[in-house]
């Protein structure tokens, strides 16, 4: 090329390229320009670290404001009575009491007893400083002992709301000189309350427990997952491998989404109307629970399951059907195994959001009081939840540390529920 074609090509660039000049990186201008880039990234780094540290102040906050109330719901005050069987008014055959001791111990007049052993101990108004649980210690030492009846022995009974809350906290100025003399004739202790973790519901607050509602909630959540969990995969493996893709794929696939979305009560009436009006199942029955929760979870085990079973290579079904396999065994011998940790995932969430849930129980009649554990899944019973929102409507002071206990139950509960799914998520984890 001649000198006069490159002066002219030199001439017809831009004026602005031909006049730029390099960045003086040394300037004030860029200078500032850095700094403040540096500046917005520590600012960036602070709000992050801001919502972190706020984040994790509430939880702290909650965790120490439940296991400051809801560790006293796990004690219980204990007054020691002496009784004199011989004087006492009670009528045993000793035969009969070794033959049927429930029959007979039901028919002994044993509240009379503790009444008669309270007054006799503590004055006139002495039962007031009593549960009506000191009738179950009293039954329960005659049974371990039948030898008791023949002589004035001591045991240790249950104190009422008054005296427990006094004992523990703050109560009434009656409630706390009655604790005061207790404690200094001796007779008041604190021993663990075994009685929270295997009774049930009841109206004295000393005496409820949270094993009726734990195991109504482990039946639900048997049930919920052995619902929602293979229906959810089969579904979720029919979509991504085996369906045709049209506008009835699309439609499903939109309902299933809306389906995650849609409020917990829907699904409430929707088991009220299917399950109860229509088919007539047991109200309030961990078996109606565990379907109605089955189909809240199982929009959500879908959607994640078809993201899990969506990220697993295509060389893996390429290199499968390569040497031979059929689409069946593709599908479960390679895919499935490679996408369960994420389908797990999603049944974590699904099951957390299950367990937690009140509305759509409530709606099928799981708020009713059940005095007994369930026998089985078509028992009534209520779940934890449920027992958590009743305790805390109730009027006596004692629910309040009971309610407290139960959210520490729940929360353990929850906690070993994730952390076996965890472990099986990480069991059956590959990497590639």
């Amino acid at each position: 090329m001649s000198s006069e074609a490159i002066v002219s090509a030199d001439a017809a660039r831009p004026a602005s390229r031909a006049t730029r000049t390099p960045t003086d990186w040394k300037s004030e201008a860029m200078r500032r320009r850095i700094a403040g880039r540096y500046a917005a990234e520590r600012r960036f780094r602070l709000m992050g670290l801001l919502a972190v540290a706020l984040s994790g102040g509430f939880l702290l906050f909650l965790l120490v404001t439940m296991m400051a109330n809801g560790v006293r719901g796990f004690t219980q005050t204990q007054i020691a009575l002496t009784v004199d069987f011989p004087r006492a008014p009670i009528l045993i055959d000793p035969a009969a009491l070794k033959a049927n001791p429930d029959h007979v111990l039901a028919t002994a007049n044993l509240p009379q007893v503790v009444e008669h052993a309270a007054e006799a101990a503590f004055g006139k108004d002495g039962g007031r400083l009593l549960s009506s649980g000191a009738v179950n210690a009293l039954r329960r030492a005659i049974i371990a002992d039948p030898e008791i009846l023949t002589r004035k022995a001591t045991i240790k009974v249950p104190a009422s709301e008054g005296i427990d809350l006094a004992a523990k906290s703050t109560g009434s100025p009656a409630n706390e000189a009655a604790v005061e003399r207790l404690e200094q004739a001796g007779l008041l202790s604190t021993g663990f309350n075994a009685t929270f973790l295997t009774a049930s519901d009841g109206t004295d607050p000393m005496m409820v427990g949270i094993w009726g509602a734990l195991k109504g909630s482990l039946l639900t959540m048997a049930i919920t997952l052995g619902l929602s969990f293979p229906i959810g995969v089969f579904a979720a493996l029919y979509l991504e491998e085996y369906a045709p893709r049209n506008r009835w794929t699309d439609l499903i696939e939109v309902s299933i989404n809306n389906l995650a979305a849609v409020p917990s009560i829907i699904f409430g009436l929707l088991g009220l109307a299917i399950f109860l009006n229509m088919m007539h199942m047991p109200r309030s029955a961990p078996l109606v629970g565990g379907m109605t929760l089955a189909l809240m979870t199982m929009p959500v085990i879908v959607i994640a399951g078809r993201n899990a079973i969506k990220a697993v290579p295509p060389s893996i079904r390429d290199a499968a059907r390569g040497i031979g396999a059929s689409p069946v065994q593709v599908v479960f011998h390679h895919v499935l195994p490679l996408a369960l940790p994420g389908i797990l995932t999603g049944t974590i969430i699904g099951m957390a959001r299950a367990l937690g849930e009140t509305a759509p129980l409530l709606m099928i009649g799981m708020r009713a009081f059940v005095a007994s554990p369930p026998g089985g899944i078509t028992d009534p019973s209520t779940v934890l939840p449920v027992q958590i929102f009743l305790w805390s409507d109730e009027v006596g002071r004692g629910f309040i540390e009971k309610t407290s206990a139960a959210i520490i139950v729940l929360l353990v509960f929850l906690l070993t529920m994730n952390s076996i799914a965890i472990y099986l998520r990480n069991k059956f984890e590959k990497k590639w």
